[in-house]
């Protein structure tokens, strides 16, 4: 049987990666939770498309696109949202909450997600800070508002940057005077609780072998061989994993010499 990453939850949401037999359709999903000290011993195989994930389980794709095929390929037509709906008819009724999250040093960006996933969403992002500034009756109306907000905030943060940033604290002055803009109605903090904490910027690579050191959003921290590595999950998506540790060489921190 082989094992394939289909998918992975953030932090907010559990923190796990998503595996599913690669080989058949309908199998259940089995969830690898991901906590500070769980030991990952897998060696990545060949990738290819991760298939889909419905109320049947998985269904599976042999296409050689990852981490998803043409026909695998969905795009969330929200997020292009600037409060005229592209959908054929609005939908999003719901109360919203528009948002400011900050990503350490000093980025800040401008979200909405329905209100009673607020917090959720800000730690799927790996937000270090929010500030809740609106509460409206509808998506249209929230889309309106951060477009607005979007000429002068960014309304997007690449995995990237966050990773760059991991071990960085908050500029709180320049958080302060962004918040000074606005009527906030109420603030966050987060600590995704890295054990031991970070004192230096992880190498990104893509493995799933090591010590976890904790997760921030969509990014996997693990320690091995004197390193501490950043991993962007989505970046594992559709790899077939086998038994045992990576052999392939990595780079290390300069730290691991010392």
């Amino acid at each position: 049987m082989r094992v394939q990453v289909v998918g992975y939850e953030p932090s907010g949401r559990g923190s796990a990666l998503l595996l599913a037999d690669g080989d058949a359709d309908g199998n259940d999903i089995e969830h690898r939770p991901l906590e500070s000290g769980d030991e990952l011993t897998y060696a990545l195989g060949e990738r290819h498309c991760a298939g889909t994930i419905g109320e049947a389980g998985h269904i599976a794709c042999d296409r050689a696109s990852a981490p998803y095929c043409e026909f695998h390929t969905s795009t969330w037509v929200c997020a292009r949202c600037t409060g005229t709906c592209l959908k054929d008819e609005m939908d999003c009724y719901e109360e919203h909450a528009v948002y400011i999250a900050a990503f350490a040093p000093d980025t800040f960006k401008v979200g909405v997600t329905r209100s009673w996933r607020l917090e959720t969403r800000l730690r799927e992002q790996g937000a270090d800070r929010a500030a809740h500034i609106h509460t409206v009756s509808n998506g249209k109306i929230a889309r309106e508002i951060e477009a607005e907000i979007a000429e002068w905030l960014v309304d997007r943060v690449r995995t990237g940057p966050k990773i760059a940033a991991l071990a960085s604290s908050v500029d709180e002055d320049a958080w302060n005077d962004v918040l000074a803009e606005f009527e906030v109605i109420e603030r966050f903090e987060f600590d995704y609780e890295f054990e031991p904490v970070l004192e230096s910027r992880p190498v990104r690579e893509t493995i799933v072998s090591g010590t976890v050191r904790g997760v921030k959003g969509r990014i996997l921290v693990v320690e091995k061989g004197g390193t501490t590595y950043a991993v962007d999950m989505r970046d594992l998506v559709g790899y077939e994993l086998e038994d045992g540790e990576t052999e392939r060489e990595l780079q290390s921190s300069l730290g691991s010499f010392g």
